[in-house]
């Protein structure tokens, strides 16, 4: 049975530093608890600079398909409205750094949360901190957390997302103007379902989904 999460706490779950890295569905769902991503110490923010940078034009019209341990989603994006969390997302994919990271954060009801170059390891208590060594401005815009939104994790700051990302499977609309959003998932949702559905309840999965690679093309999927 899926529990309420009030919104302060659950946005708390999207945080790249967690001094939990997997609390108890009961910790997660205590209404009486008032902590929030805000207290917890500030990293030092470097954010990415566009400096030999390739051109917007270059990430236009493009989709990316996230193949898992699991099977596979296809995301399209949002350049107009995030170009740089856009911009930021194809080159790691690009790169191959995504490549045998896992969903470290799956809440049913809620998300299901990758991007953790840590999740290669064995080290669990580092699961969730990690990113990718550069962070991103905000890019908060217009388009709502509904349900299949690709949007980026971050700490407390507003400027410290990296890697992390997270799709949601259910409107979470408390997240508006507090995360980036930057792309949809237009094929596949089922897959993100099946992944949701196989950590039985527990936000860090005893067997998580690897991604075994993400592949950007041409395309303008809708």
């Amino acid at each position: 049975m899926i529990r309420t999460i009030p919104a302060l706490l659950v946005a708390m779950i999207l945080t790249l530093a967690c001094s939990d890295p997997a609390p108890t569905a009961d910790a997660t769902a205590t209404h009486s608890e008032t902590a929030t991503a805000a207290a917890a110490p500030e990293p030092a923010i470097e954010t990415a600079t566009t400096e030999e940078e390739r051109p917007m034009s270059e990430y236009q019209n493009k989709i990316a398909t996230v193949q898992t341990s699991m099977g596979s989603f296809t995301v399209r994006f949002f350049p107009d409205k995030a170009p740089n969390h856009v911009r930021n997302f194809i080159d790691l994919a690009e790169s191959g750094f995504y490549e045998g990271i896992r969903f470290h954060r799956v809440v049913p009801g809620f998300v299901i949360q990758g991007g953790d170059p840590n999740t290669k390891g064995t080290n669990r208590s580092t699961w969730g901190t990690g990113g990718s060594g550069k962070n991103l401005k905000a890019e908060f815009n217009d388009i709502p957390h509904r349900r299949g939104v690709l949007s980026m994790a971050r700490s407390g700051h507003p400027d410290s997302a990296s890697s992390q990302f997270f799709v949601v499977v259910k409107d979470s609309n408390f997240l508006d103007n507090q995360y980036t959003v930057f792309g949809e998932v237009t094929e596949g949702m089922n897959v993100v379902d099946e992944i949701v559905a196989a950590a039985k309840g527990k936000e860090n999965p005893d067997d998580p989904v690897t991604i075994q690679k993400v592949t950007v093309s041409e395309g303008t999927a809708s």
